[in-house]
């Protein structure tokens, strides 16, 4: 599968901890074994997907879009306005 990240993906995956990237890496593992671990979007957001996962005490979520041959990351950040700054991207 080929896996593309979009630049607001690079932007926030670059500012992380290695601990943090670390962790991000084995959630987007779990992605690429089953792409649809993550809750598909309604509405606005039909086609892209959201998994949640925890580091430490936060809840981060990773939003993603799959067809068969490719997984695009589109947005990784914590819950606070992530929906909001979704919508304004796509």
């Amino acid at each position: 599968m080929d896996i593309q990240q979009s630049l607001e993906f690079r932007k926030a995956y670059k500012k992380l901890h290695e601990r943090t990237k670390a962790v991000v890496n084995d959630e987007i593992r779990k992605i690429i074994d089953n792409p649809e671990i993550g809750i598909e979007k309604k509405q606005d957001l039909r086609g892209v997907y959201v998994h949640k996962f925890k580091i430490d005490d936060r809840l981060y979520l990773l939003a993603y879009a799959f067809d068969p041959k490719t997984l695009t990351l589109l947005m990784l950040g914590v819950h606070e306005n992530f929906y909001r700054d979704l919508k304004r991207r796509l």
